[in-house]
């Protein structure tokens, strides 16, 4: 009789990618509600598969047929987090270069995103004490956000970005998007991060640019009304206190092709 349980390959892949799976939702979830639902429905996964070993079969009924159930429950529960996790594998399989190449198809200009205009209008609302807040698109173009806000469809320019933002402007308290060098809309309201971690000195503008960046692939930068400072986020992390020198250095990075 064979005492020894034969593992191949295949069941080293097999239990590593699970593992792995496991570590992604958890950091998904980590500091959120949900963290205690996740323990809970892993820990009955557990228990059926250990009542099925024992061949417990009315106890192994019961839990098989609370978790076949529990999948739609957890599809309601973990909405948002299920958002997050496909966009993460979405950008993952897509890549930077692939995303540069989709960036030159949607580029109408062929040379990229007219960063000088931005950068000058950012320096300017700075030492004014002016706040704003900034969407520029990359491959998704935000069309359930630009209709949040009021259609504009102009091409960008430095007084207008600033004429917007103006804080007698009816127009300045919400976000600008920006595509291929036009300002499509302005006053837009964008999805604030749930994320309890989130440093608390930080106002609406960073948590609203946060909230995007964990959403869409959008590129967001932040001037403070407060101190004018610059911060920017982009693929889900927020970089604060900019200078205006590594703000033109990461617009050209990223929009110059």
């Amino acid at each position: 009789m064979d005492l020894f349980i034969k593992i191949t390959i295949s069941d080293v892949i097999d239990i590593l990618l699970v593992a792995y799976l496991v570590y992604v939702i958890y950091k998904l979830v980590r500091g959120t509600v949900a963290i205690n639902i996740f323990i809970g429905l892993v820990s009955i996964y557990f228990i059926w598969k250990l009542v099925g070993m024992l061949q417990m079969r009315m106890l192994s009924e019961i839990l098989g047929q609370f978790i076949s159930v529990g999948v739609i429950a957890l599809i309601i529960v973990f909405q948002q987090e299920i958002r997050s996790f496909l966009l993460m594998l979405g950008k993952i399989g897509r890549g930077r270069k692939s995303s540069s190449i989709f960036r030159k198809l949607g580029s109408s200009s062929g040379e990229g995103l007219e960063t000088s205009v931005i950068t000058e209008s950012c320096i300017n609302m700075s030492e004014s004490l002016t706040g704003a807040l900034i969407v520029i698109t990359r491959e998704n173009q935000l069309t359930e956000i630009t209709e949040t806000g009021e259609i504009i469809n102009a091409d960008l320019s430095t007084s207008l970005i600033e004429s917007i933002f103006y804080k007698n402007n009816p127009l300045h308290d919400g976000a600008m998007i920006i595509t291929n060098n036009k300002i499509l809309a302005a006053r837009c309201v964008l999805p604030v991060t749930e994320n309890p971690n989130f440093p608390a000195e930080y106002g609406l503008r960073h948590r609203a640019a946060m909230g995007l960046s964990e959403s869409t692939d959008a590129f967001t930068l932040i001037v403070s009304e407060q101190t004018g400072k610059y911060a920017y986020t982009d693929k889900g992390e927020l970089f604060t206190n900019i200078s205006a020198a590594k703000l033109k250095e990461v617009l050209e990075k990223e929009f110059i092709y």
